[in-house]
Protein backbone atom coordinates (compact mmCIF):
# COMPACT_ATOMS: atom_id res chain seq x y z
CA UNK A 1 0.00 0.00 0.00
CA UNK A 2 1.21 3.49 -0.84
CA UNK A 3 1.53 6.05 2.02
CA UNK A 4 -1.89 7.61 1.30
CA UNK A 5 -2.16 10.18 4.10
CA UNK A 6 1.42 11.31 3.64
CA UNK A 7 0.89 11.79 -0.09
CA UNK A 8 -2.30 13.79 0.47
CA UNK A 9 -0.69 16.30 2.84
CA UNK A 10 -1.05 19.80 1.45
CA UNK A 11 -2.82 18.58 -1.70
CA UNK A 12 -5.36 21.02 -3.14
CA UNK A 13 -7.43 18.60 -5.26
CA UNK A 14 -7.79 15.90 -2.62
CA UNK A 15 -10.62 13.94 -4.18
CA UNK A 16 -8.88 13.65 -7.56
CA UNK A 17 -5.55 12.86 -5.89
CA UNK A 18 -7.15 10.16 -3.70
CA UNK A 19 -8.60 8.43 -6.78
CA UNK A 20 -5.16 8.53 -8.41
CA UNK A 21 -3.60 6.91 -5.33
CA UNK A 22 -6.24 4.15 -5.47
CA UNK A 23 -5.34 3.54 -9.12
CA UNK A 24 -1.63 3.52 -8.30
CA UNK A 25 -2.23 0.93 -5.57
CA UNK A 26 -4.04 -1.19 -8.15
CA UNK A 27 -1.17 -0.80 -10.62
CA UNK A 28 1.36 -1.96 -8.01
CA UNK A 29 -0.72 -4.97 -6.94
CA UNK A 30 -1.89 -6.20 -10.36
CA UNK A 31 1.10 -5.26 -12.56
CA UNK A 32 -1.41 -3.55 -14.91
CA UNK A 33 -1.18 -0.15 -16.55
CA UNK A 34 -4.12 1.91 -15.25
CA UNK A 35 -5.39 5.32 -16.37
CA UNK A 36 -7.14 8.23 -14.71
CA UNK A 37 -9.98 10.10 -16.36
CA UNK A 38 -9.12 13.45 -17.97
CA UNK A 39 -7.41 15.86 -15.60
CA UNK A 40 -7.13 19.65 -15.76
CA UNK A 41 -3.62 21.19 -15.89
CA UNK A 42 -3.58 22.01 -12.13
CA UNK A 43 -4.71 18.47 -11.29
CA UNK A 44 -2.09 16.97 -13.61
CA UNK A 45 0.70 19.05 -12.10
CA UNK A 46 -0.35 18.23 -8.55
CA UNK A 47 -0.48 14.48 -9.22
CA UNK A 48 2.92 14.60 -10.93
CA UNK A 49 4.37 16.41 -7.91
CA UNK A 50 2.68 13.98 -5.51
CA UNK A 51 3.95 10.82 -7.23
CA UNK A 52 7.36 12.37 -7.87
CA UNK A 53 8.27 11.39 -4.30
CA UNK A 54 7.67 7.69 -4.97
CA UNK A 55 9.90 5.05 -6.51
CA UNK A 56 7.19 2.38 -6.82
CA UNK A 57 5.32 3.88 -9.79
CA UNK A 58 5.87 6.09 -12.83
CA UNK A 59 3.50 8.15 -14.96
CA UNK A 60 2.77 9.10 -18.56
CA UNK A 61 0.23 11.75 -19.61
CA UNK A 62 -1.45 12.24 -22.99
CA UNK A 63 -4.43 14.22 -24.23
CA UNK A 64 -4.61 13.33 -27.93
CA UNK A 65 -2.16 15.92 -29.30
CA UNK A 66 1.04 17.54 -28.00
CA UNK A 67 -0.46 20.83 -26.75
CA UNK A 68 -3.54 19.29 -25.12
CA UNK A 69 -4.49 20.94 -21.83
CA UNK A 70 -6.68 18.19 -20.41
CA UNK A 71 -4.92 14.84 -20.31
CA UNK A 72 -5.29 11.35 -18.93
CA UNK A 73 -2.54 9.95 -16.76
CA UNK A 74 -1.35 6.36 -17.13
CA UNK A 75 0.20 4.82 -14.01
CA UNK A 76 2.35 1.69 -13.87
CA UNK A 77 4.88 -0.01 -11.67
CA UNK A 78 8.33 1.51 -12.12
CA UNK A 79 9.71 -1.74 -13.49
CA UNK A 80 7.19 -1.86 -16.35
CA UNK A 81 7.63 0.06 -19.64
CA UNK A 82 5.26 3.00 -20.01
CA UNK A 83 4.70 5.68 -22.66
CA UNK A 84 1.91 7.88 -24.02
CA UNK A 85 0.75 5.21 -26.48
CA UNK A 86 -0.67 3.33 -23.49
CA UNK A 87 -2.99 6.23 -22.59
CA UNK A 88 -6.34 5.47 -24.24
CA UNK A 89 -7.99 8.54 -25.80
CA UNK A 90 -10.28 8.95 -28.80
CA UNK A 91 -11.59 11.81 -30.94
CA UNK A 92 -15.03 12.76 -32.21
CA UNK A 93 -16.22 15.25 -34.80
CA UNK A 94 -19.33 17.32 -34.11
CA UNK A 95 -20.35 18.55 -37.57
CA UNK A 96 -23.09 21.07 -38.36
CA UNK A 97 -23.76 24.39 -40.06
CA UNK A 98 -23.12 27.09 -37.44
CA UNK A 99 -23.01 29.98 -39.91
CA UNK A 100 -26.19 31.60 -38.56
CA UNK A 101 -25.98 30.41 -34.94
CA UNK A 102 -22.28 30.41 -33.93
CA UNK A 103 -21.29 28.15 -31.05
CA UNK A 104 -18.33 28.51 -28.70
CA UNK A 105 -16.38 26.12 -26.49
CA UNK A 106 -18.91 26.40 -23.68
CA UNK A 107 -21.80 25.57 -26.04
CA UNK A 108 -20.15 22.37 -27.28
CA UNK A 109 -19.13 21.32 -23.77
CA UNK A 110 -22.64 22.02 -22.48
CA UNK A 111 -24.20 19.93 -25.24
CA UNK A 112 -21.84 17.04 -24.47
CA UNK A 113 -22.55 17.18 -20.75
CA UNK A 114 -26.25 17.48 -21.56
CA UNK A 115 -26.18 13.90 -22.84
CA UNK A 116 -25.44 12.76 -19.30
CA UNK A 117 -21.68 12.23 -19.37
CA UNK A 118 -19.43 13.83 -16.76
CA UNK A 119 -16.67 16.38 -17.40
CA UNK A 120 -13.94 13.91 -16.46
CA UNK A 121 -14.75 11.82 -19.56
CA UNK A 122 -13.98 14.73 -21.91
CA UNK A 123 -10.65 16.25 -22.86
CA UNK A 124 -9.99 19.31 -25.01
CA UNK A 125 -12.55 20.71 -27.44
CA UNK A 126 -11.31 22.26 -30.69
CA UNK A 127 -13.85 24.71 -32.11
CA UNK A 128 -13.84 24.86 -35.93
CA UNK A 129 -16.00 27.94 -36.44
CA UNK A 130 -19.07 27.51 -38.65
CA UNK A 131 -18.25 23.83 -39.32
CA UNK A 132 -18.62 22.61 -35.74
CA UNK A 133 -15.96 21.18 -33.44
CA UNK A 134 -13.78 18.22 -32.57
CA UNK A 135 -13.38 16.81 -29.09
CA UNK A 136 -11.17 14.35 -27.23
CA UNK A 137 -13.00 11.79 -25.08
CA UNK A 138 -12.42 8.46 -23.38
CA UNK A 139 -12.83 5.72 -26.03
CA UNK A 140 -15.93 4.19 -24.44
CA UNK A 141 -17.85 7.45 -24.98
CA UNK A 142 -17.51 7.54 -28.78
CA UNK A 143 -20.45 5.29 -29.64
CA UNK A 144 -22.65 6.86 -26.95
CA UNK A 145 -22.03 10.43 -28.15
CA UNK A 146 -22.47 9.35 -31.79
CA UNK A 147 -26.11 8.53 -31.02
CA UNK A 148 -26.90 10.98 -28.21
CA UNK A 149 -25.22 14.22 -29.27
CA UNK A 150 -27.54 15.43 -32.03
CA UNK A 151 -27.87 19.19 -31.38
CA UNK A 152 -25.72 22.12 -30.24
CA UNK A 153 -27.61 25.34 -29.59
CA UNK A 154 -30.28 25.34 -32.33
CA UNK A 155 -28.09 23.48 -34.84
CA UNK A 156 -28.57 19.79 -35.69
CA UNK A 157 -25.23 17.99 -35.64
CA UNK A 158 -23.79 14.68 -36.74
CA UNK A 159 -21.36 13.23 -34.23
CA UNK A 160 -18.93 10.49 -35.20
CA UNK A 161 -15.57 9.07 -34.23
CA UNK A 162 -12.47 10.20 -36.13
CA UNK A 163 -8.78 9.35 -36.00
CA UNK A 164 -6.53 11.48 -33.80
CA UNK A 165 -4.54 12.30 -36.95
CA UNK A 166 -7.62 14.14 -38.27
CA UNK A 167 -7.60 16.71 -35.46
CA UNK A 168 -7.32 20.27 -36.80
CA UNK A 169 -5.08 21.74 -34.11
CA UNK A 170 -3.69 25.25 -34.51
CA UNK A 171 -0.26 26.12 -33.15
CA UNK A 172 -0.65 28.48 -30.18
CA UNK A 173 0.15 32.14 -30.84
CA UNK A 174 3.18 33.25 -28.88
CA UNK A 175 5.26 36.36 -28.38
CA UNK A 176 8.94 36.41 -27.36
CA UNK A 177 10.19 39.27 -25.22
CA UNK A 178 13.02 40.21 -22.87
CA UNK A 179 12.86 42.22 -19.66
CA UNK A 180 15.51 43.50 -17.25
CA UNK A 181 14.41 43.51 -13.60
CA UNK A 182 15.98 44.16 -10.20
CA UNK A 183 14.70 40.80 -8.90
CA UNK A 184 12.99 37.58 -9.96
CA UNK A 185 9.87 38.34 -7.93
CA UNK A 186 6.69 36.96 -9.40
CA UNK A 187 4.96 40.35 -9.53
CA UNK A 188 7.90 41.91 -11.40
CA UNK A 189 8.33 39.18 -14.00
CA UNK A 190 4.62 38.61 -14.56
CA UNK A 191 3.79 42.32 -14.89
CA UNK A 192 6.50 42.67 -17.54
CA UNK A 193 5.36 39.57 -19.42
CA UNK A 194 1.66 40.39 -19.39
CA UNK A 195 2.14 44.12 -19.95
CA UNK A 196 0.34 45.42 -16.89
CA UNK A 197 1.24 47.49 -13.85
CA UNK A 198 3.02 45.94 -10.90
CA UNK A 199 0.19 46.98 -8.55
CA UNK A 200 -2.46 45.37 -10.78
CA UNK A 201 -0.40 42.17 -10.91
CA UNK A 202 -0.02 42.20 -7.13
CA UNK A 203 -3.81 42.43 -6.82
CA UNK A 204 -4.25 39.42 -9.14
CA UNK A 205 -1.71 37.41 -7.15
CA UNK A 206 -3.33 38.35 -3.86
CA UNK A 207 -6.75 37.41 -5.28
CA UNK A 208 -5.66 33.87 -6.13
CA UNK A 209 -5.78 34.37 -9.91
CA UNK A 210 -2.13 33.50 -10.57
CA UNK A 211 -0.57 30.03 -10.72
CA UNK A 212 3.06 29.02 -11.15
CA UNK A 213 3.46 25.54 -12.64
CA UNK A 214 -0.30 25.23 -12.02
CA UNK A 215 0.05 25.79 -8.27
CA UNK A 216 -1.73 28.82 -6.82
CA UNK A 217 0.75 31.39 -5.53
CA UNK A 218 -0.48 34.28 -3.39
CA UNK A 219 2.86 35.88 -2.48
CA UNK A 220 3.99 38.64 -4.84
CA UNK A 221 7.57 38.11 -3.62
CA UNK A 222 7.65 34.48 -4.80
CA UNK A 223 10.91 33.88 -6.73
CA UNK A 224 10.48 32.47 -10.25
CA UNK A 225 13.13 30.55 -12.19
CA UNK A 226 13.92 29.31 -15.70
CA UNK A 227 11.27 26.88 -16.92
CA UNK A 228 8.47 28.16 -14.71
CA UNK A 229 5.05 28.55 -16.30
CA UNK A 230 2.98 31.47 -15.02
CA UNK A 231 -0.75 31.34 -15.75
CA UNK A 232 -3.30 34.05 -15.05
CA UNK A 233 -6.98 33.23 -15.20
CA UNK A 234 -8.42 34.61 -18.45
CA UNK A 235 -5.15 36.17 -19.64
CA UNK A 236 -3.05 33.26 -20.92
CA UNK A 237 0.34 31.92 -19.92
CA UNK A 238 3.91 33.04 -19.66
CA UNK A 239 7.00 30.82 -19.74
CA UNK A 240 10.18 32.00 -18.04
CA UNK A 241 13.18 31.41 -20.29
CA UNK A 242 16.89 32.01 -19.82
CA UNK A 243 17.92 34.21 -16.90
CA UNK A 244 21.23 36.13 -17.04
CA UNK A 245 22.79 38.60 -14.60
CA UNK A 246 23.86 41.95 -16.10
CA UNK A 247 26.96 43.97 -15.19
CA UNK A 248 24.77 46.08 -12.93
CA UNK A 249 23.57 42.98 -11.06
CA UNK A 250 20.11 43.06 -12.57
CA UNK A 251 18.32 40.12 -14.16
CA UNK A 252 17.82 39.87 -17.91
CA UNK A 253 14.94 37.42 -18.41
CA UNK A 254 13.70 35.89 -21.65
CA UNK A 255 9.95 35.36 -21.68
CA UNK A 256 7.49 33.61 -23.99
CA UNK A 257 3.88 34.68 -23.75
CA UNK A 258 1.23 32.28 -25.06
CA UNK A 259 -1.91 34.11 -26.17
Amino acid sequence: MLPREELLKGVENREVAARAIDLADKAVKTWEVVSTDFLSPPELAEIQRMFGRLTEVHLSAWGGYPQAERQRMAIARSDLPLDSSQVAVAAIEIAGNFLFDPANHRDFLGAMLGTGIVREKTGDIIVLGERGAQAIVVPEMVDFLSTQLTQVRSVPVKTQGIELSELKVKEPKKKELTTVEASLRLDAIASAGFGMSRSKMADLIDGGDVRVNWKEITQASYQVKTGDLIAIRGKGRLEVGEVAVTKKDRYRVGLTRFM
